[in-house]
């Protein structure tokens, strides 16, 4: 831990050619943290409040919003700070606690995407059984359990990246902390972080991603062996918003961690964080609310509670 008094500070540059203010970017960046927050809160306090969504899925949406509020708030705060002030500067620790935070909800977030496909694959494949299968306290462990890999693996990521030598530069080329960032501007041998990165790939990404697309294709297989039109196009309405919500998330992950290097990796690196880190959060409750009647029903029926409510005290 060295490294604290060596480099007491990094420099963020990757708005170093986009000039001082840039209030289009700042307002297009401001206007996507406020809808993902508004929406996320929305979700959560709607599933919260309406008890017809007392059910394992929208346990786990409620879960997933949580975990989009804090994601994009980790990062778009300090990019805002950068835009207004020009302050592209962060500590040697405040740059590995954003990593930390960073590397803890992006796990928890795969975990629960997981955690949903499973529980999309007991509704749809083992529909008589799926009230004892996916009973609150098997839904509780499986949501502490995401909370508590993405901890863990957070941790370890965090204290091993923190063994790196940093000697060539301070700058660097992203808006956020992060461990790949971090490993292209240290020096020295870098081979044991490289198999770390790709072991956590391999494990944190593709693992989860390979048993996703194995309950979707045992989902497929079991809804096209319905025989009613009306069950299949019901069945295949509950598992698609999830699927979009996948391919987006996913898509931008593996693009970002495993692709091969490319000459403008680090441009397509900054273009996909912002997809991966604000679009992505900011569509989760969009697709789920505009594809759900039962969240659109509940969130009509707290506004007109709320507007009676309302014409009532302006009455009296």
């Amino acid at each position: 831990m060295d490294n604290i008094t060596l480099i007491p500070d990094f420099y963020f540059i990757a708005f170093s050619k986009i000039g001082r203010p840039h209030l289009i970017l700042f307002a297009v960046l401001l206007f996507i943290y406020v809808i993902c927050i508004g929406w996320n809160m929305m979700i959560f306090v709607v599933i919260l409040l309406d008890p017809i969504l007392q059910k394992p899925m929208y346990f786990f949406l409620r879960s997933l919003a949580f975990v989009d509020i804090l994601y994009i708030s980790i990062s778009l705060p300090k990019v805002f700070d950068i835009i207004i002030s020009g302050n592209i500067r962060v500590s040697f620790a405040g740059c590995f606690t954003q990593m930390c935070f960073f590397i803890f909800l992006a796990c928890t977030e795969i975990c629960l995407l997981t955690a949903m496909s499973y529980d999309r694959y007991i509704a749809i494949c083992f529909p008589l059984h799926y009230a004892l299968l996916m009973e609150k306290t098997k839904c509780d462990l499986l949501v502490a359990g995401c909370w508590m890999s993405g901890f863990g693996n957070s941790v370890f990521l965090t204290v091993f990246a923190s063994y790196l030598s940093f000697c060539k530069s301070t700058h660097i080329n992203q808006f956020y902390c992060e461990f790949k960032t971090l490993m292209k501007i240290s020096c020295g041998n870098t081979y044991r972080f490289l198999i770390v990165m790709l072991l956590e790939a391999f494990l944190m990404g593709l693992c989860p991603f390979l048993l996703i697309m194995l309950s979707y294709t045992k989902i497929i297989a079991s809804i096209l062996g319905m025989h009613s039109r009306g069950q299949r196009k019901k069945a295949f309405s509950t598992c698609t918003s999830h699927l979009i919500i996948l391919l987006i998330f996913y898509g931008t992950l593996l693009f970002m961690y495993m692709r091969p290097p490319s000459q403008n990796s680090e441009q397509l690196d900054r273009i996909f964080s912002v997809l991966y880190l604000a679009v992505t959060p900011t569509l989760n409750p969009l697709i789920y609310s505009l594809r759900n009647e039962e969240i659109k029903n509940a969130i009509q029926n707290i506004l007109t509670s709320h507007v009676r409510e309302i014409s009532k005290l302006s009455c009296t």
